[in-house]
């Protein structure tokens, strides 16, 4: 195997072997705590531009399939979910020689090739992570083949590319069509979602509740929204800096003065936090995982959550303010550090959630959230 290295933005420097493509890619170092789930988490737009170091040993297990993709292709063949994948590059430390699942279709590796994503494996990423931990998420770059050069060289490139503080980046993942997720049978309510990173199985879990999903481009407008007279509008996850997404600010404040039900995940929720009037900012290392513990102020339950977020909402446990819209709170905090998890009006009218109730991958005790929106949509107080 040839050889390959990690660069980080400290000058830090990991050397292992090339894992996928062959090249240079460049992106923001993160890691992730998921054991389970790398399909879903190669293919979730909210990595764009970020380098996936993966916390678990072994990784590539189950190989690669058509059913776990999360990234949806409207133009895909029906059943085809194989998904594009997303995150700028990987680094694991022992990728397995053997696929072992029976709806494997190829193997991780094979995968990474085919979608020119370069990697490295056989370093100690227990090590990167706890540098990233100490230090803080910062730009890197993985370099093999002919993209090798002195060190010096590869530090510079690492160094010029831009920040992913300041990155508006949800315009570069979201279908630039709409398309429709519809139920079994005739639909009780129809959504407007909005994609700005929007995950496959996510209008999947509408639709399992009788709902009908109109998937729309983060360039929507309101008047594509209301054209539509939908129950409900849905801002998804993805990827960047939410101080930069003015136009998704703007348009949820349209649908909070329009008084349609509102919920939303993830980047969502950085959304509709700024258009409730707090601020957000960029995290140490942020929550990336399946396994992060989330506290909900008005019953003290604690979910376990799949998260992948970089940035926050400014505020604290249960603190309530004033708003355009009436009086909000945050809802939800993380057990860990007490980052905001949440935030909703106090008419329950709008919502929205830090983490990914879709569950892809991850555990499902979030999935009520959509139960929570569905009523919402009859007209009850949820």
């Amino acid at each position: 195997m040839s050889p390959a290295v990690l660069v980080l933005e400290n000058g830090q420097r990991f050397t292992g072997v090339e894992f996928g493509a062959r090249g240079q890619t460049l992106g923001e170092a993160v890691f992730c705590t998921a054991m389970t789930g790398y399909q879903e988490t190669l293919t979730d737009p909210s990595y764009h531009r970020q380098i996936v170091v993966a916390t678990a040993p072994q990784i590539g297990n189950t190989g690669w399939n058509r059913e776990d993709g999360e990234s949806h292709d409207p133009a895909a063949a029906p059943g085809d979910e194989t998904g594009r994948i997303w995150v700028a590059g990987y680094a694991v430390r022992n990728p397995t020689r053997r696929v072992s699942n029976f709806r494997a279709t190829t193997s991780l590796q094979d995968e990474l090739v085919e979608q020119g994503i370069v990697g490295i494996a056989g370093i100690d990423t227990r090590t990167v992570v706890r540098v990233l931990r100490e230090h803080g998420s910062m730009r890197a770059g993985i370099f093999s083949g002919d993209a090798l050069a002195e060190p010096d060289e590869l530090l510079e490139r690492v160094r010029t590319q831009p920040s992913m503080a300041g990155a508006d980046l949800a315009g570069e993942v979201s279908s630039p069509v709409d398309y429709v997720i519809s139920p079994d049978g005739e639909p009780r309510f129809t959504v407007a979602a909005i994609d700005l990173g929007i995950k496959t199985n996510t209008p999947r879990m509408f639709a399992e509740r009788g709902v009908r999903v109109h998937v729309l481009p983060a360039s929507a407008t309101l008047s594509d929204i209301t054209a539509l007279s939908p129950d409900g509008v849905f801002l998804s996850n993805g990827p960047g800096d939410p101080a930069t997404a003015d136009h998704a600010v703007e348009l949820t404040r349209g649908v909070l003065g329009e008084d349609i039900p509102l919920f939303g995940i993830c980047f969502g929720n950085q959304i509709l936090g700024r258009a409730l009037g707090r601020s957000t900012y960029k995290m140490k290392f942020g929550h990336r995982g399946i396994n992060i513990p989330v506290i909900d102020h008005a019953t003290g339950k604690v979910s376990i959550t799949a998260q992948n977020h970089g940035f926050a909402l400014e505020g604290s446990a249960g603190e309530e303010f004033d708003t355009d819209f009436g009086r909000a709170r945050v809802s939800h905090v993380c057990a860990n550090d007490g980052t905001v998890e949440g935030v909703e009006l106090l008419s329950g009218r709008a919502f929205s959630v830090q983490y990914h109730p879709e569950a892809a991958a991850g555990p499902h005790d979030a999935a009520y959230l959509f139960d929570r929106f569905v009523a919402v949509m009859q007209g009850e107080n949820a």
